[in-house]
């Protein structure tokens, strides 16, 4: 953790990163003191290393209290003063009578995210703290039962990716908070409360609470345990992404072939890569239940079956192991949206004049009409994984399928890995870019690490 010299020095909080190749940074300010200290220390550690950055603060009025229009007025006051240029964006539209922290936040990061694309960049600082590390470990820990999935207790990642395109940047995770408002006390500056940061209606108002400010002892365990659980994860994603490259292929759209040894791989590393797999194959926004990959693995090491987990069809025989897509709970026929993912597994883009189409799977009638290239894999297999992929029809005349990287009728949908298609943690660097190369999903730009080492993310 850092000590008061965070004051004079900021560079410990960014050694980690490289912003030079930007052009900008957008900064995440709610005027609160997280993302104030964040905004000034940005300011002066790009002052002295790369003053051509241009830095960008951006607000977001989520629009639920009545005096969030004024607060976010207040931060463009705070940066006028700073000679910082300023944004202020509002959620606008109907909110959510349940679930609103999942959802502003994805409001939030979307906003940003669009910020970030006018200033020409893609990264985004929010000001997340090692108090926030602490209560987000501690919340998981407290919904985590036995023999559960414990990738979670890493924690945030440094940096993680949002839908596939911009950096969500963390340089505050090693500094407590009262430090950070030490720093603003000793600038003069005054920070906002926010009252939804202690109404502990919402789950880490409550952490928040429960923990205290001096309940320094449980912080800096949480903090150890979410060190120790992201290098696991790291290592874990590196043995995952080298079974997938050694043993998985993709002999045709919509179908993942594992070889017949990936069954003599190490269970750890290879239960991983399948739920990876899965999630891929099937389009899920998360990975498979930990204990169900487990008792499929242990089925494909003793025997040939057909079973279904996470929407994707495991067909295990002597020719390998195949995954696709279950051809139950399709997406139901509709117009192309641009930016919209179809089924998990399809980003689309549209560039107009796509009114009149719709967009629906294949069906089993349409792909027994097509004919099959030679692959790698069974004709019912590989007509099987295609009648769930995502085809254009006009007024009942089908047009052709999206699949494949073009544009069609000013249509195209470009594949992505479902369980990470919205955040990218940077643990999970290793096996999401080789999962990407095997089913031609675009690959993730450079994160904006110093070297761009994907084992700092």
């Amino acid at each position: 953790m850092l000590t008061t010299r965070i004051d004079t020095d900021p560079l410990p909080l960014f050694q980690t990163f490289d912003f030079a190749q930007r052009r900008a940074l957008v900064a995440a300010v709610s005027g609160g003191s997280d993302s104030l200290a964040l905004l000034l220390l940005t300011k002066d550690w790009l002052a002295r290393t790369a003053p051509d950055v241009r830095l960008v603060a951006v607000t977001v009025d989520h629009a639920l209290r009545p005096g969030s229009a004024g607060e976010a007025w207040q931060v463009a006051r705070i940066c006028a003063r700073h000679g910082i240029s300023h944004r202020i964006l509002r959620w606008t539209g109907p909110k959510p009578a349940t679930g609103i922290p999942a959802a502003g936040r994805l409001a939030r990061y979307r906003l940003l995210a669009e910020a970030a694309r006018l200033e020409g960049t893609d990264v985004i600082l929010t000001g997340h703290t090692a108090d926030d590390q602490a209560e987000t470990v501690l919340m998981r820990a407290g919904r985590l039962a036995e023999k559960q999935d414990a990738r979670g207790l890493a924690g945030m990642a440094t940096v993680t990716l949002f839908e596939g395109e911009t950096w969500i940047a963390r340089p505050l995770l090693g500094a407590r908070r009262e430090t950070l408002r030490d720093f603003l006390r000793n600038r003069h500056e005054d920070w906002l409360d926010d009252p939804t940061n202690v109404n502990e209606t919402f789950e880490r108002p409550r952490m928040r609470a429960a923990l205290g400010r001096d309940d320094d002892r449980r912080i800096a365990t949480a903090l150890a345990d979410a060190a120790s659980a992201a290098h696991n994860r790291r290592r874990l994603g590196e043995e995952a992404a080298a079974l997938i490259r050694t043993h998985a292929t993709y002999p045709c759209p919509g179908l993942i072939r594992l070889a017949p040894d990936f069954a003599k791989a190490a269970p750890d590393a290879a239960v991983y890569a399948l739920r990876i797999l899965l999630g891929a194959a099937g389009g899920a926004s998360h990975l498979p239940d930990l204990a169900r990959a487990q008792t499929v693995f242990a089925r494909i090491v003793e025997e040939r079956f057909c079973a279904t987990l996470s929407r994707t069809v495991i067909d295990a025989r002597k020719q390998g192991i195949f995954l696709r897509r279950e051809a139950r709970h399709l997406p139901a026929p509709a117009a192309p949206v641009e930016d919209a993912v179809w089924d998990g597994r399809f980003r689309l883009h549209v560039t107009g004049g796509a009114q009149d189409l719709t967009l629906a799977p294949t069906g089993m009638a349409a792909a027994k009409t097509q004919e099959i290239d030679a692959v790698a894999a069974p004709a019912s297999l590989a007509r099987a994984a295609r009648a769930t992929l995502p085809r254009l029809w006009r007024e009942g005349e089908y047009l052709g399928g999206l699949e494949a990287p073009v544009s069609l009728h000013g249509v195209s949908g470009a594949p992505v890995v479902g369980p990470w298609a919205l955040f990218l943690p940077g643990f999970d660097l290793a096996p999401a870019a080789v999962t990407a190369g095997l089913i031609g999903a675009k690959s993730h730009p450079p994160p904006p690490l110093a070297g761009h080492i994907a084992s700092k993310a």
